[in-house]
């Protein structure tokens, strides 16, 4: 990636009209490599100059680059959050969801997914400064566009509806509506429980991560002895997950160990 940026730049300061979108395109990818491999710093200081040139491109042609700029808005505010630069990431995911959401508005079809991915993240970001009830009203938003997404194709959107719910349930647990979390957690748990026996190798992690979190909801509202249930089963699974693969799900179940005793210490 590092050599195809190498390229790209030379072309694109040769020829910019022709190739200053495939420059950003491939920095932006540049950025995501080097987070992945722990150089966050380097990966922001990527994804920062993929949006300065997006954003001189949807300047002057904002139909063909304003989709462009809200994805490399979006990845700009999660390497802004992982360097503790909180507050701008929080502005730039605004601005991401600003754009799809003008975007979503014109064409739904294209764009609505978008919106609701950026909606989530909006919410992660709102919590980690600490506004809490922003956080929460982006999620139910991000869950209300992809439930609507997922009943009309369920196989491309059941699983992000999911996610969502689990994440609204985070939000909801956070503001002390824990009966209100706990229902949405029970929906997360069903949905990837019908994924996980359709395609047990996809699915079976995540439904132990609903599972965990189920049993951690239960707990909270007094509920120990379903909780408890919740827990075995989610230790069984990545008890399983563990013993083929260590290294991916050691960490896992020892989480899901933790809470089982946290669990049985509450009192009956």
């Amino acid at each position: 990636m590092e050599e195809a940026v190498r390229i790209r730049r030379a072309l694109a300061e040769a020829n910019p009209d022709a190739y200053l979108p495939d420059l950003a395109t491939s920095l932006n990818n540049l950025a995501l490599d080097l987070r992945d491999v722990g150089r966050r710093a380097e990966g922001l200081v990527a994804i920062e100059e993929a949006v300065r040139h997006s954003r001189t491109l949807a300047e002057a042609n904002p139909d063909a680059y304003l989709p462009d700029l809200a994805m490399f808005l979006n990845n700009l505010a999660l390497h802004l959050g992982e360097v503790g630069r909180r507050a701008e990431g929080l502005a730039a995911m605004e601005e991401a969801v600003r754009i799809r959401r003008a975007l979503a508005e014109t064409n739904p079809d294209a764009y609505l997914p978008d919106l609701a991915t950026s909606l989530s993240n909006l919410s992660n970001r709102l919590g980690g400064v600490g506004w809490r009830t922003e956080g929460l009203a982006a999620m139910e938003e991000a869950v209300r566009i992809r439930r609507a997404l997922a009943e009309a194709n369920p196989d491309a959107y059941l699983l992000a509806l999911a996610t969502s719910l689990n994440n609204l349930a985070v939000r909801l647990g956070e503001v002390g509506r824990r009966a209100e979390g706990l229902t949405a957690m029970e929906e997360a748990v069903r949905i990837r429980r019908a994924l996980a026996e359709a395609n047990p190798d996809a699915y079976l992690p995540d439904l132990a991560t609903s599972l965990n979190n189920l049993a951690v909801r239960l707990g909270e509202v007094g509920r120990r002895a379903e909780g408890l249930t919740a827990m075995e089963e989610a230790v069984r699974i990545r008890r399983a997950l563990a013993e083929a693969n260590p290294e991916r799900f050691d960490a896992d179940l020892r989480r899901s160990l933790d809470v089982a005793a946290w669990l049985r210490s509450l009192p009956q």
